[in-house]
């Protein structure tokens, strides 16, 4: 046998065949229905139609939604591949999980939901000013650009490891039809996407979990083997945030970046906001804690059927898998490739899963641009007609854009990883800015500046230096024993060495990367309430209590009538709003007028349908 024998075996294990694209092509087909529907026979007239489902949303879709809009292919490939190489350690991130469902349901979202918002960043307005706003809306964009055009390439690997066909071939085509559905019906057209979606990433990984599992001799086989080779593993307990993985990381670190992935960031809160009441939001988000788990379960599991299958030749060493996201994909050909239709049913899952993110981004977007970067800046209201132009424009426009980048991801070559730990220099200082909002009221919009603009700058030195230290090798984490002594085919011999992380790396550079949401959060509160009681911080007396989350509102003190007078406050008649259960036509007394502190402009978003005070 030649070194060529690897490169036949994968040739035979490409065995896509009719059945499998037309299962493949019957997905696409059902998502630019969906789109025709909603987009012609079911319109969406306004913007508030478009962007949040007119807020009339049912809680099982839009559950279903957020999960589809989470779990990307990133997920489905990642997942098995990082429980193959380093054991289940990972497992112990539920723990963090159920904590950011705590957090959401009662810290952040009560908040959000009841100022009856259509983009997150206009909170930042509201407690600071436009500027805020619009910073927050920049960080937004910029992540999104650099992170979807990995959503989509990473899928079209796998496609690539089953039919060989080249990822330029597939993208476009893929991403076209994302961008028709979503530009045609909007939430609603992407929510029932995600339905079906969500069904068919949940029944593709289930049915290469069960099948496989058959094929080594049944789950017990399946545990045995990785018990043996040392993968499952209790909680490591060590406190030392450089270890890549323990019980403390997956739980903090984990939580909080949860916190702000699946809950705060705008790809996500608008579907919370689509739903009518508070206690619709909260059932979702428990909904979606399930959900997800669920599916991070079931990858997990095929992480540890991956090794089971190959236990004794590891497809990394001999090149069969030419990449470490190919590793899945790899374990469906051997095991469905005899049903035809089934890889396809496994293929359209991953691409499911990297639709449903791309569409809910895109859409997203859309609200972003027209709430953030045209209403604040713009007098001039736009007609139904040129908002609906000017947010499609934004779906096609990002989407194209997306498209073009993947022939940049794909140059990235080693340093890919680099590219996707960027979108995480800007979480943390995202997510302190809006905790700053929520639990500090002293902190005036020159310490917020400071304290995201320091963070920025921190986070980018600390992740730039862990991926310069990878990417030379000096840093490198070890995996569990990978073995080739079983192999039955011959491959090209490889000398790698496994190096431990270097200790002459510095040290923050070898903190975990699950820690990077939550110190580049804390820098950017330190800051700013440092450089706000150094230049003169707000009293909080004069804070908005509705823009408080409720776990401090009743530590902060109020002004007292003498206080308000003082300040030139007065108390104000308000208006009952026709129709709406949310408004009481009442006088609200000088204590409760003088709450919400200085004259500012709260039309249409808060619980009161206008200014709640009024200057003398």
């Amino acid at each position: 046998m030649t070194a060529t024998t690897v490169e036949k075996l994968g040739s035979m294990l490409q065995r896509f065949g009719v059945a499998d694209y037309i299962v493949f092509t019957l997905m696409l087909l059902i998502c630019a229905v969906i789109g025709v529907y909603y987009g012609f026979f079911n319109k969406q007239v306004t913007a508030d139609d478009y962007l949040v489902g007119g807020r009339k949303m049912k809680i099982f879709p839009v559950s279903m939604s957020l999960i589809a809009s989470f779990i990307s292919g990133i997920t489905l490939l990642g997942t098995p591949t990082e429980i193959y190489l380093y054991g289940t350690q990972y497992f112990y991130i539920v723990f963090g999980v159920v904590l950011m469902g705590f957090a959401m349901t009662y810290v952040y979202l009560p908040v959000l939901h009841d100022l009856q918002l259509t983009s997150t960043y206009e909170y930042l307005e509201l407690r600071f000013n436009k500027q805020a706003r619009l910073f927050g809306s920049v960080l937004f964009v910029i992540s999104s650009i650099t992170l979807t055009p990995i959503v989509m390439y990473v899928p079209a690997l796998a496609f690539n490891q089953v039919t060989g066909v080249n990822v330029h071939v597939v993208t476009p085509l893929v991403c076209v039809i994302c961008i028709f559905y979503t530009c045609v019906g909007g939430l609603k057209a992407v929510v029932w996407t995600d339905v079906i979606q969500t069904i068919i990433m949940f029944g593709a990984m289930i049915l290469v979990a069960v099948k496989g599992s058959m094929d080594v001799g049944g789950a017990a086989v399946v545990w045995q083997r990785n018990l043996d080779s040392g993968r499952i593993e209790l909680p490591n307990l060590s406190l030392d945030p450089l270890q890549r993985h323990s019980l403390v990381t997956m739980v903090i670190g984990g939580g909080v970046l949860w916190m702000y992935n699946a809950g705060i960031v705008q790809v996500m809160s608008q579907r919370y906001l689509s739903l009518p009441k508070l206690r619709d939001a909260r059932i979702a988000v428990w909904i979606f804690v399930v959900g997800a788990l669920s599916l991070v379960a079931v990858c997990g599991y095929c992480g540890l059927l991956i090794y089971a299958t190959y236990y004794n030749c590891d497809p990394l060493t001999t090149k069969l898998a030419k990449t470490k996201d190919q590793l899945l994909p790899l374990l469906v050909m051997r095991t469905l490739a005899d049903f035809p239709g089934l890889p396809g049913c496994f293929v359209a899952g991953v691409f499911s899963a990297a639709l449903s993110s791309m569409s809910s981004t895109m859409n997203s977007m859309a609200a972003v641009v027209l709430e953030d970067f045209y209403k604040p800046f713009f007098a001039k209201p736009l007609t139904e007609r040129q908002t609906s132009v000017l947010m499609k424009a934004v779906v096609i426009i990002f989407g194209f854009v997306c498209v073009a980048l993947v022939f940049v991801v794909e140059k990235l070559g080693s340093v890919l990883q680099m590219t996707q730990s960027l979108s995480a220099i800007s979480n943390g200082p995202a997510l302190g800015l809006f905790s700053i909002g929520f639990f500090l009221p002293w902190v005036t919009f020159k310490g917020m500046v400071a304290g995201v603009v320091v963070s920025l700058g921190f986070m980018s030195w600390i992740i730039l230096g862990a991926q310069t230290a990878i990417a030379t090798g000096r840093m490198v984490y070890q995996t569990k024993a990978l073995i080739v002594e079983g192999c039955t085919y011959e491959f090209p011999s490889s000398n790698t060495t496994v190096v431990c992380v270097s200790s002459d790396v510095f040290v923050l550079f070898r903190i975990s990367y699950l820690w990077y949401t939550v110190l580049g959060a804390v820098v950017t509160m330190v800051v700013s309430l440092v450089v706000s009681f150094a230049t003169g911080p707000n009293d909080p007396r004069d804070a908005d209590r509705r823009l408080l989350s409720p776990v401090v509102r009743w530590m902060m003190p109020q002004h007292n009538t003498e206080d308000a007078l003082s300040k030139g406050y007065k108390p104000v008649e308000l208006l009952d709003i026709e129709g709406s259960d949310r408004h009481e036509n009442t006088t609200r007394s000088i204590e409760e007028c003088a709450v919400a502190g200085p004259r500012k402009k709260f039309q249409d978003v808060g619980l009161y349908g206008g200014d709640l005070t009024e200057e003398m």
